[in-house]
């Protein structure tokens, strides 16, 4: 496996990028874009009192707030336009796809092909509004009810804040496919990206100041170090490995020819549901916290903080429900976004089979066995890579940026990027080889 990314980063160097002009467009265009994304998260909501907020956001950083703060580059805790980031349409994503497993309807859109992506498409992005709006309209209330934070509270703020936030949204959602179509590709998970290592030379500044201040020890920081380079290692070892399923093509004749039978290869993925596991477990267990946050703020109490007591960060309780929380979406999601029967009967139609099962039910029941041992794998592998970072942010107190899930997504989209920039230089490669061949043919006539 780590061949093959050495292979993939040998062949992707500075002088074959600047000989590709389309490439070298589409690397500027995205980095424009993610330099407008980065300008917009420093654009703070009319209204709003920052010193205000940011003694509120620090009362309540360790909640999910934080988590969304990363994921947004810092935009939550400046109260940006693009506080919500991209994360309704995520989250919009998401819920079409488990409703395309579901509503017969929406998975008869899914099997016409182009037409029936782009209708999804919109179904996704009126989801997307309707997320955003009521998200947005939370953000209102819960800053307008702290009672400092909002200069002038009435309902001019609430819709004003509204139409910020969900248009912030929205124009992000346009930005990450205008990446996706103009740039490099991979725009949602770039805008991500971008936020999370944006604000990684923060982290480790903030972390060496406490080292420094004899906060965090020499050895504790020496440690996170080594930590980081084996989980990148590991990370990119995992996400490349696969379990290659042999498919036989049997002879076929065309006219009074017989061409030989074929073989190729079904590649599965040892982690098909990629960062979605972490993201949602995190979301689920720190959502108690902050709604503990505020009912202590103003003066309450209830099942919430007795809760919040127990899952702690470093906890028992917080531990096993964080494993078992990624394990259980690491299949549930593995289960929407692969179809072992459509992918059985596809091969059924194209003359396919796998040595020794028979086509159609056994090669689905059998595609099914290897994807459940191998996502086995692939949930294990995300507990390891998500618990022991966990320990150290909450020992330590170190932040988000160091976890498992930082770290993952960082490793994984850049590994997508670099995939996609040698796509790019492969297909410049071949048109070169087009336009040699033409020009010899038009040269011998």
């Amino acid at each position: 496996m780590a061949s093959a990314a050495e292979q993939l980063a040998a062949n992707i160097n500075f002088g074959s990028i600047a000989k590709a002009e389309e490439l070298k467009k589409r690397i500027w265009f995205t980095l424009g874009a993610l330099i407008v994304y980065r300008l917009g998260t420093y654009i703070p909501l009319p209204g709003i009192d920052p010193e205000a907020l940011r003694q509120s956001f620090q009362s309540a950083s360790g909640g999910v707030l934080g988590l969304f703060n990363m994921f947004s580059g810092g935009a939550v805790e400046r109260m940006a336009i693009f506080a919500l980031n991209i994360m309704p349409y995520i989250s919009a994503s998401i819920i079409i796809q488990l409703l395309t497993s579901v509503l017969p309807s929406l998975e008869a859109l899914k099997k016409e092909g182009e037409a029936g992506r782009k209708i999804l498409n919109q179904y996704t992005r009126y989801l997307t509004v309707l997320l955003a709006v009521f998200q947005s309209w939370g953000i209102a209330v819960g800053l307008q009810s702290s009672g400092t934070i909002v200069q002038n509270p009435g309902l001019f703020f609430l819709i004003s804040t509204v139409i910020t936030l969900t248009g912030g949204t929205m124009f992000l959602m346009w930005l990450g496919e205008q990446i996706t179509s103009r740039g490099i590709g991979n725009g949602t998970s770039l805008i991500i990206f971008a936020g999370i290592v944006a604000n990684l030379p923060t982290a480790i500044a903030g972390t060496l100041e406490l080292g420094r201040q004899g906060a965090i020890s020499t050895g504790l920081i020496i440690g996170v170090i080594v930590m980081a380079v084996a989980i990148i290692y590991f990370v990119v070892f995992m996400e490349r490995a696969q379990r290659r399923l042999l498919i036989n093509y049997p002879k076929r004749q065309v006219g009074n020819r017989l061409y030989e039978g074929q073989t190729s290869f079904l590649p599965l993925k040892l982690n098909t549901s990629g960062v979605i596991p972490p993201i949602f477990a995190s979301s689920l267990l720190l959502l108690p916290a902050t709604i503990a946050s505020f009912q202590t703020s103003q003066g309450g109490t209830g099942i919430i903080s007795m809760l919040t007591t127990y899952l702690g960060h470093g906890r028992p309780a917080y531990m096993f429900l964080y494993a078992a929380l990624i394990v259980f979406f690491a299949f549930f999601y593995t289960a929407i976004v692969f179809n072992p029967q459509e992918t059985a009967d596809n091969l059924k139609k194209q003359g396919g089979f796998i040595p020794g099962i028979r086509p159609g039910e056994r090669t689905a029941e059998f595609i099914d066995q290897v994807l459940t041992r191998i996502t086995v794998l692939g949930a294990a592998y995300l507990v390891i890579i998500c618990l022991i970072p966990e320990l150290l942010v909450s020992y330590a107190a170190l932040p988000f940026y160091f976890g498992g899930t930082s770290l993952l997504i960082v490793v994984s989209v850049t590994m997508d990027t670099v995939a996609q920039v040698h796509g790019h230089l492969l297909a410049h490669q071949y048109e070169g080889l087009v336009k040699k061949a033409k020009l010899k043919g038009s040269r011998r006539r």
